[in-house]
């Protein structure tokens, strides 16, 4: 018998890309609830409690409202909001994140998917942490620019319509000048730092698609580690995973030689290079003397970076192949 899915907020741009990820799986069943009781909390509730695993792709405040409906203890939730990311008693859904964490989520009944750019720079940062090459009260900065489309509806029309003044014609837009992002806090907690980064976010005029950079200071960590060192603890850390890879040394300064205008140019890091997938490639880019290097992450802020990574924890929620359907 199929397990039947829930996915509440489905017309929202995750939801969208989730529901298009199951559509063609036999193991699973989405039921959706009927258009004209939408409004009705009752039918809501029920088919709330009613399925063996529920998607909330809500906003927080909607989230919050989602999971205090659920009465029933064999639900399975998966929340893509960012109301329980650093929450104590809910997993944090990033399989690769850790040697344990694939099970944490598997035996969880609370999921919280993460968000785009965190999945990038923990999957650079928290290993680095984990093998003492990055101390946790070293200062950090994150760089990363993301496809409109990981600002949801508004800013997907915003971009896509093209009607100036009443639309936006910019190129590329920087955000986040308060340093108070809403993702600071859980790229805090699941690396294991101190103090948050600085994280300086942008959007480019291409729909999806992202890189996240970590550029690195080698000579003022403690032990003033090796770009080698880095390489290989990030290559350790996701040695036999599926949808995380590292870039070998010898592809990274291959790619470092690219130069726009050369003969044979080519896009050497496209952020839209994964798009469609959930997969993500890291990088470690050197400088000549080995004193500095940018980490680089790849990544589908649609895929693996939202609504890939929903399916892969629904996966091994519901104690399925956790590759189906990506």
């Amino acid at each position: 018998m199929a397990h039947t899915v829930f996915i509440d907020g489905e017309a929202g741009t995750t939801g969208l890309q989730i529901r298009e990820r199951l559509a063609k799986r036999v193991d699973l069943e989405v039921v959706s609830i009927d258009p004209e009781r939408r409004k009705d909390a009752g039918a809501r509730a029920e088919l709330l409690n009613g399925v063996d695993a529920v998607v909330l792709c809500l906003p927080d405040d909607a989230a919050r409202e989602a999971v205090s409906m659920i009465t029933s203890n064999r639900v399975r939730v998966i929340d893509a909001s960012t109301a329980y990311r650093v929450a104590p008693d809910w997993a944090y859904g990033f399989a690769e994140m850790s040697p344990t964490q694939r099970d944490t989520i598997r035996n969880a009944t609370r999921v919280s998917n993460p968000g785009c750019y965190p999945t990038g720079f923990i999957a650079l940062v928290r290993p680095l942490v984990a093998a003492g090459l990055i101390p946790a009260d070293f200062p950090l900065t994150v760089n990363a620019i993301s496809g409109y489309s990981g600002g949801g509806k508004g800013l997907i029309a915003e971009f896509e319509t093209g009607m100036v003044p009443d639309n936006t014609d910019d190129a590329f837009r920087a955000y986040g000048f308060t340093l108070a992002h809403k993702h600071a806090p859980e790229m805090t907690v699941h690396t294991g730092l101190a103090q948050p980064p600085v994280f300086a976010p942008s959007v480019g005029r291409y729909a999806q698609g992202m890189l996240v950079e970590v550029p690195m200071q080698l000579w003022a960590l403690p032990g003033k580690p090796a770009p080698a060192d880095l390489h290989a603890a990030l290559t350790a850390a996701y040695a036999g995973e599926a949808f995380v890879e590292v870039a070998s040394q010898a592809e990274c300064a291959e790619l470092a030689q690219v130069r726009a205008g050369a003969a044979g140019y080519v896009k050497a890091l496209d952020p839209q290079a994964l798009n469609g997938t959930n997969r993500m490639r890291l990088f470690v880019f050197p400088n000549a003397a080995g004193t500095q290097a940018r980490l680089v992450a790849i990544l589908d802020n649609l895929g693996k970076g939202a609504s890939g990574a929903a399916v892969q924890n629904l996966n091994l929620m519901l104690g399925l192949p956790e590759d189906a359907g990506l």
